[in-house]
């Protein structure tokens, strides 16, 4: 489609320049963004996981203290219990996820697929207030558990009392490193997470080795097993009702589906249907899998048995950071120091990954539902949006691990449920009864796992609420802002219809705009003698009519497809769209600018209260159409000498 020329803009100042570099400004002409666009750089599926991993690894540097506040000696059973659902839960789930939204989209978009209307767009807001809150206390939570373990570091004490400054001073240069220009950064994970995985590797067989020298702390840990809970299935009780609070070691599954087209595919994948993709990410998401549950096994196993309880509590020195308390303890402070370096920058790059991750989920969705402003594309004012709460959040909770991991659990859980619903609901679309079933028991222990989160660390839902809120206002302000836009990515005729428009092509263009009823000959001829009479349209002067009805009217700027029919010796054009007249003012510059000609588009007036109009308008996208056709034009065509002729009789 031609787009009209627009009227020159001011001379931007340089800070302008530089906030909005990189501002698109073109319309999205589908789902997802052109491969050559979104891809990238592909990499083979293991340097890829460990992207992922920064996040989902990284959870190993708090994870096992608080696994052991929130169960004590049943930790390890606890954990198991969370690595079954791991294996056999989570991965099925996020695999059915990679091969049904292979383009980064998450289980989000299978959703917005399932669900249509504005109930379908509000839905998809809701979770991307849950994917906010994820990712954001997934970047203060990070940040604040590498300054615990700069605190706690003998070398680096002087930290101590100011770990809410720290975390700031970190926050800060990951939102200096996103404002300069977050280039690859699969190089540096694979690096780290190389570094870190080894590190722990290291600590946890130190930790084994540990108990094979001392058998008494093993008897003792068991000893106060059995006498804290009398026999096996008392133990996997109680392990399920701790269950949510451990929900943190699940955090990675999300991660590794929105990475997916950094995934190397094979040379026959095309964007309609990657199977090399799919079949590398399922590749990823399993690898990941495996290892973090073999990591998280051994280290809730170890800090359990080797470490006293009370220093899992506020205060003692292995809260929030069990396995480095391990590290200086048996391999002295100097290995300690370089696990520490390791775990802060893992942690650090955790919150790119989570920073990189809000980048990429925010302005996929709001600018195509009309719902973000337009600097809402660049990545600096977002960025500074995103740094700013999270200084917000960092002071709210004090630096606080344990005091965020709710808020955070809350974020993973919401988007794992909402992927459980939407595998379920995918399977029973298909007529899939075993999978069905099976998907969803799978979603009933996410619904209850994420209640019983809600029900004792409610702060997450409060922060959720927020940024829900936040979205939802911002996006109806939005919409209604960006109402009189063309809303229309681009106008395609037939062949019939383009044949009427050549046959129109030899005088004035007349356009009837039409509200089909009988569609017979009777109601053309009726409305054509109407508009002749009345806006005097010349007798030999032929007619095309263009009916245009609402398909889905929470859509913001679909493709206008438009078909030619010829009922009763009338021509008669056709198209769906979200809005009437912003996809009549659309064809209207379409003809002008594929003709050379100003066409005269005929309308009645509308009778009716305006306001009731107007919610209709915005609602249902139809209302008093006439005018705003007119206003439409008149912003998308600032020089009235090319601005197709409006009447109205």
């Amino acid at each position: 489609m031609s787009t009209p020329d627009v009227a020159p803009r001011e001379r931007a100042s340089g800070f302008k320049k530089w906030l909005l570099q990189g501002l698109r400004t073109e319309h999205v002409e589908g789902f997802y963004e052109k491969e050559e666009e979104a891809q990238h750089h592909p990499q083979p599926w293991y340097k890829v996981m460990c992207l992922t991993g920064v996040d989902y690894f990284s959870t190993l540097g708090y994870q096992p203290g608080i696994a052991a506040l929130a169960a004590g000696a049943l930790s390890p059973i606890a954990t198991l219990v969370l690595v079954l659902i791991t294996l056999f839960g989570a991965l099925p789930m996020y695999k059915r996820v990679a091969e049904e939204s292979p383009h980064g989209d998450g289980s989000i978009s299978m959703l917005e697929r399932l669900l249509s209307w504005w109930q379908g767009k509000l839905f998809v807001l809701c979770l991307i207030g849950f994917v906010a809150t994820g990712f954001i206390i997934t970047i203060t939570l990070s940040a604040a558990d590498a300054a615990a373990h700069l605190a706690e570091n003998p070398f680096t004490r002087f930290v101590h009392g100011y770990e809410v400054v720290a975390t700031l001073l970190l926050i800060t240069l990951l939102g200096a490193v996103f404002l300069r220009g977050f280039g690859e950064a699969i190089g540096v994970a694979v690096v780290l997470v190389a570094v870190y995985i080894l590190l722990n590797l290291v600590v946890i067989g130190m930790g084994f080795y540990q108990i094979a020298q001392q058998p008494r702390v093993l008897s003792e840990w068991t000893g106060a097993l059995f006498r804290g809970y009398a026999n096996p299935l008392v133990m996997l009780g109680g392990a399920l009702l701790v269950f949510p609070r451990l929900a943190l070691g699940l955090s990675g599954f999300e991660t590794g589906v929105v990475v997916m087209p950094l995934v190397r595919g094979d040379p026959t994948d095309t964007p309609e249907r990657p199977q090399g993709r799919i079949r590398n990410a399922r590749k990823l998401l399993t690898a990941a899998a495996v290892i973090m549950s073999v990591m998280l096994m051994g280290s809730s196993l170890v800090t359990t048995v080797l470490i006293p309880h009370a220093e899992f509590e506020e205060g003692g020195s292995a809260n929030g950071r069990a396995l480095a308390y391990l590290a200086h303890t048996y391999l002295g402070d100097a290995f300690g120091t370089v696990y520490d370096l390791s775990t802060i920058l893992i942690l650090w790059f955790a919150g790119a990954s989570a920073m990189a991750g809000l980048l990429n989920i925010v302005p996929r969705y709001l600018p195509r539902y009309g719902m973000a402003p337009d600097w809402a594309r660049a990545t600096r004012p977002l960025v500074l949006i995103f740094t700013l709460v999270c200084f917000v959040v960092t002071i709210l909770f004090e630096a606080d691990v344990e005091a965020q991991a709710g808020a955070y659990a809350t974020g993973v859980l919401a988007l794992m449920t909402s992927a459980t619903i939407a595998v379920t609901l995918s399977a029973r679309r298909r007529r899939q009864t075993s999978a069905m079933l099976a998907f969803g028991l799978i979603a009933l222990v996410f619904v209850y796992t994420m209640a019983v989160t809600i029900i004792e660390r409610p702060e997450g839902l409060k922060i959720a609420a927020f940024f829900i809120g936040a979205i939802i206002v911002t996006s109806i302000a939005s919409r209604l802002w960006r109402a009189t836009e063309l809303r229309v990515a681009g106008v395609k005729l037939d062949e019939t219809a383009q044949r009427f428009i050549d046959q129109a092509n030899h005088g004035t263009i007349h356009i009837i705009a039409n509200h089909p009823d009988e569609r017979d000959a009777l109601e053309y001829r009726l409305k054509e003698h109407e508009q002749r009479v009345c806006s005097g349209i010349p007798p030999a002067d032929p007619v095309l009519f263009l009916e245009v009805t609402v398909c889905d009217p929470s859509e913001f700027a679909p493709r206008l497809d438009i078909k030619g029919e010829e009922v009763g010796g009338y021509r008669v054009l056709q198209a769906q769209s979200s809005t009437v007249p912003n996809a009549i003012a659309a064809f209207l510059l379409y003809l002008r600018d594929t003709t050379g000609k100003i066409p005269h588009a005929y309308f009645q007036w509308t009778e009716g209260n305006p306001v009731a109009h107007l919610a209709r308008y915005v609602l249902f996208g139809e209302g008093d159409v006439a005018p705003v056709v007119h206003e439409v034009l008149r912003e998308a065509e600032p020089d009235p000498e090319r601005r197709p002729v409006i009447h109205v009789a």
